[in-house]
């Protein structure tokens, strides 16, 4: 049985554009009447920050899900596999063996010992500004890189979908949904945020089983002959399916993929968008149930991309792909008008039309949750906590940190006003405050995103995950699992893996020196690597660890017991 690639034109050609942008249109209204609906008393910091707390878990993994799959693993996975066989598949390995290590080392005892963002936990037992603005920084960084990826992915498909490769095209689609996930953040906070990743979650599943059923049907069930025909169109032959086609032609782009690999893999448990999901169930045993039905479904779609890159490159045909975007992003789009029978067909529009609305609610979604933590760790954690810096009296009515201790960050205990009035006045003004930095955040992304539309979304990605492991994984591992850890090891941690992580990437191919380069026609890089997670991963954990033995001031050994009775009991936990 012998399947022949059927290449399409970059789009689909003539009146059919009005239906993709028909569901595109219904997917905005649809999360918008979400939004508006679920958003409605949301001023309390525990509604926009956590949701109330009251999703089960079967609904936080499907958020949690939702959350982690993303543009990258929609669009940029199974592009990266469309294009190199055998190593984008081994891409997809580290996005789900991350999940391993958040459910053994994270979930549970970041449920327990924080509040609303990474910070909270450190804040536990080392209660200063400085650790605060620290954490939440790199927070903002993290959540910064991954809305670049996501917006990125949003100009490729509306390009695609419009037909045309023109940057303007992809400009406004960028702004539009920067625009969007402005209004879902400042509006329906954590809670509306939640729903739409469910939502989301369900339509993708539901969208990539239906691609792979028809692509098995295609095939006759025989993933040999898939396979051999992924091979004989990729333009590289048995070399598709064996290692080495991107990572493997030098030392140096072996040790780029260890380095890409080791920053997946560490780089979940750092995300501030996933942390903060854990706090939005009532216990820590919800948030274990959680992180488990999130690696069922996150396992089962990354086999079914897997397939759908195969099956782009067999009907498809890696030089279509690339010719529709240099990086591969619109793949899964370009197969799905295959498999409906092919340009020009109505099966073949529909289906078009159908997963690139999928595809942007994808984004939509994801970039609404990344607003959010980015939001929350500027205004809870830089602006309130750090700035601001006074004491909180809704977190000592609830037991969650003794008035004692609070005080110890050098805040006199009677700086705020006494009353629940007052707690809820500041409540409301760091609300406030995260709705407006929701849009200077956007506002940012959108900028950034404008100078990074060539860039594969899987691969910035990738810059998120090892900044997220360089920074945050270091200072909350050791700060729940190091007794002498302190204040000063916590700041070197976070500085120490973010700085070199952001230098290494400003020098390297990434930003100059080549022709996909974000400045191609300059040359200033001098490291190698196109992931700096392979120096700046044991850096961070280095500093850390320097930081805290030439420390002045010993660990406060009761501070520690706090936390692990928590963060291992959930007493007093919020």
């Amino acid at each position: 049985m012998t399947t022949t690639a059927t290449p399409p034109p970059v789009a689909p050609a003539g009146d059919h554009h009005a239906l993709a942008i028909v569901l595109f249109a219904v997917i905005v209204l649809v999360t918008l009447g979400i939004t508006l609906w679920v958003g409605r008393g949301g001023n309390a910091a525990e509604d926009f920050y956590a949701g109330g707390r009251d999703f089960t878990p079967l609904q936080n993994g499907f958020a949690l899900s939702g959350d982690y799959l993303s543009a990258a693993s929609f669009l940029g996975v199974a592009g990266l596999i469309a294009l190199y066989g055998y190593d984008g598949v081994l891409y997809s390995i580290g996005f789900l063996v991350a999940w391993l290590v958040v459910l053994m080392l994270v979930a549970e005892l970041v449920r327990n010992a924080g509040r609303y963002t990474l910070a909270d936990v450190l804040a536990l037992r080392l209660r200063r500004r400085k650790v605060r603005a620290a954490a939440g920084g790199a927070s903002v960084v993290v959540t910064l890189l991954y809305l670049v990826a996501q917006m990125v992915g949003a100009g490729s498909l509306v390009a695609l979908l419009l037909g045309t490769n023109s940057a303007q095209a992809r400009t406004w689609a960028i702004i539009a949904v920067g625009g969007l996930m402005i209004v879902y953040v400042t509006v329906g906070g954590m809670r509306a945020t939640t729903w739409i990743q469910i939502v989301k979650a369900f339509l993708l599943i539901a969208g990539s089983v239906l691609l792979t059923v028809l692509l098995v049907v295609r095939f006759h069930g025989d993933l040999g002959e898939l396979m051999r025909q992924a091979a004989q169109h990729s333009g590289a032959g048995h070399r598709y399916l064996e290692p080495g086609l991107k990572y493997g032609a030098s030392f140096t782009s072996r040790l780029d993929f260890v380095s890409l690999g080791l920053a997946l893999v560490l780089g979940t448990a750092g995300l501030p968008h996933i942390l903060s999901r854990f706090y939005t169930v009532p216990t820590a045993r919800a948030a274990r149930r959680s992180t488990m039905w999130a690696i069922g479904l996150v396992g089962a779609f990354y086999l079914m991309a897997i397939a759908l890159g195969l099956g782009a490159t067999a009907l498809v045909g890696s030089a279509e792909v690339r010719h529709a975007n240099s990086a591969g992003n619109t793949a899964v789009p370009l197969l799905a008008l295959v498999l409906g029978g092919g340009n020009g067909s109505t099966g073949g529009v529909v289906l078009f039309a159908l997963i690139s609305a999928i595809a942007f609610a994808t984004i939509l979604a994801v970039v609404a949750g990344l607003t959010l933590a980015s939001s929350a760790a500027f205004a809870h954690d830089i602006w309130a906590g750090a700035w601001r810096g006074r004491p909180r009296r809704s977190l000592r009515r609830r037991g969650a940190v003794p008035a004692s201790r609070e005080a110890s960050d050098g805040e006199a205990p009677g700086s705020e006003s006494s009353g629940r009035e007052a707690a809820e006045v500041s409540e409301r003004q760091e609300v406030r405050v995260a709705r407006v930095a929701a849009v200077g955040i956007g506002a940012a992304a959108i900028a950034i995103s404008l100078f990074a539309q060539q860039l594969n979304v899987a691969f910035l990605v990738g810059l998120a995950f090892a900044v997220a492991a360089s920074s945050n994984l270091p200072v909350l591992l050791y700060s729940l699992f190091w007794s002498r850890f302190t204040a000063r090891g916590a700041v070197w941690s976070v500085y120490g893996g973010l700085v070199p992580a952001i230098v290494l990437v400003v020098f390297s191919p990434v930003v100059s020196g080549t022709k996909v380069a974000l400045f191609p026609g300059v040359d200033f890089h001098w490291f190698p690597l196109e992931n700096p997670g392979i120096v700046s991963i044991p850096l961070g954990f280095l500093a850390g660890w320097i930081g805290t033995i030439t420390s002045p001031e010993p660990a406060d050994a009761d501070r520690f017991a706090e936390l692990e009775v928590r963060a291992l009991t959930g007493a007093g936990a919020a």
